[in-house]
């Protein structure tokens, strides 16, 4: 059982810190394709006018491919604090019409402005013919859809990028959230245990049998260490949770003396293998509280582990009345947390009965798929 406390923090201020690291280097990396792509564009621009040596025509692919580089590094930016998709409206929509517009007719300016660095241009043309060598109605609808076309992939590139983090802070709050949910499950059985622990102490201590509860508190001592280890409800090896069992069964005995006896059968070759962690000992606690607790006579708690392939068997059997356990209908504290850990960490790929027996007594049997730690 562990004291540990998490620091709780707000949603408000889990979302104040987005984007993440990773998600400014993610917007960074944006900036940095736009320009590598504009610049490669540029040459290959140059090289098909005349060559990338040639200064009028390399001017001219970078005013054509350095301007669109601009233009996406804008939309990117803009797209970085609103979506540029989910805020397309018809106003918005017309304001890009008339912003495609201009930022054309610019471009277009700008395109002609590259004529200047053809050696005598003046004995060719005039500086207003150079300026508006580029206008045309097709090369005017050409720059309204380019700058549709860098509208809509900046716009549709950004969209996967918030639904993919989404996603991800999604699997990430589900994660805590299960784990939250697990820790609780734990939280409510280890005080079960603890309290009802410390009040046989407490009896024993009343009946002046101070020798059996100085050895109980001994294997109280063992447990809470065996707890204070497992900070969180993971998975851990059957040998490790048997040594749990076997302290707290070593404290009923002290607790029931003749009263209880206790087998376990455990194939050698299941003991490596990975379980809940505090699976057993609900179940076990469970046998004795509803089992032989209720005996007047002598009582046996079996316990077994079977490896058979890829699966691994648990089985806990007491000799108890079994009708009064079974009026529990498997919806107590012990058997109700222990479902709902299996379901969580096995889905549909466990088993678990929990039914009384034909000869007296209850069994509870679980299957679960064999794991070996670090497989």
């Amino acid at each position: 059982m562990s004291t540990r406390t998490e620091p709780w923090i707000p949603l408000h201020a889990v979302e104040s810190t987005a984007p993440a690291a990773a998600d400014r280097k993610l917007w960074w990396n944006g900036y940095v394709v736009i320009s590598s792509l504009a610049l490669a564009l540029a040459l290959v621009t140059a090289s098909e006018c005349h060559s990338i040596t040639h200064i009028p025509s390399l001017l001219y692919g970078l005013a054509l491919w350095g301007w669109w580089a601009c233009i996406a590094g804008a939309l990117w930016k803009i797209g970085e604090r609103v979506p540029l998709m989910s805020s397309l409206t018809p106003m918005t929509a017309s304001t890009h019409v008339l912003a495609a517009s201009a930022l054309g007719v610019l471009h277009l300016f700008l395109l002609g402005s590259a004529g200047f660095s053809v050696a005598g241009w003046q004995a060719k043309a005039s500086a207003l013919s150079v300026w508006t060598s580029q206008f045309g109605i097709n090369r005017f609808g050409m720059e309204l859809l380019m700058y549709g076309f860098v509208f809509g992939l900046t716009g549709v590139i950004q969209l996967q990028i918030r639904a993919q983090r989404e996603a991800m802070r999604s699997l990430e709050l589900q994660r805590q959230l299960s784990a939250a949910h697990l820790r609780a499950l734990q939280m409510q059985l280890e005080p079960h245990f603890l309290f009802n622990t410390l009040n046989a102490i407490t009896t024993l201590v009343e009946l002046g049998r101070q020798k059996a509860a100085a050895e109980m508190l001994g294997h109280l001592n063992a447990l809470l260490k065996s707890a204070l280890a497992r900070t969180t409800p993971e998975k851990v090896p059957l040998s490790q949770e048997l040594e749990f069992v076997g302290n707290y069964l070593a404290i009923e005995q002290v607790r029931f003396a003749d009263r209880l006896r206790v087998e376990m059968n455990v194939d050698p070759s299941a003991v490596d293998g990975l379980v809940p962690s505090f699976l057993l000992q609900p179940i076990v606690e469970n046998a004795i509280r509803h089992g032989i607790a209720r005996c007047e006579h002598n009582g046996l708690v079996e316990a077994s582990a079977i490896r058979d392939g890829d699966e691994l068997h648990l089985r806990v059997r007491d000799t108890g009345t079994g009708m009064m356990y079974a009026q529990q209908n498997g919806h107590g504290i012990g058997l109700s947390n222990t479902r709902e850990r299996l379901d969580h960490f096995y889905h549909d790929s466990y088993r678990m009965q929990a039914q009384p027996l034909s000869t007296g007594g209850f069994e509870v049997a679980i299957t679960i798929p064999y794991e070996c730690q670090g497989v």
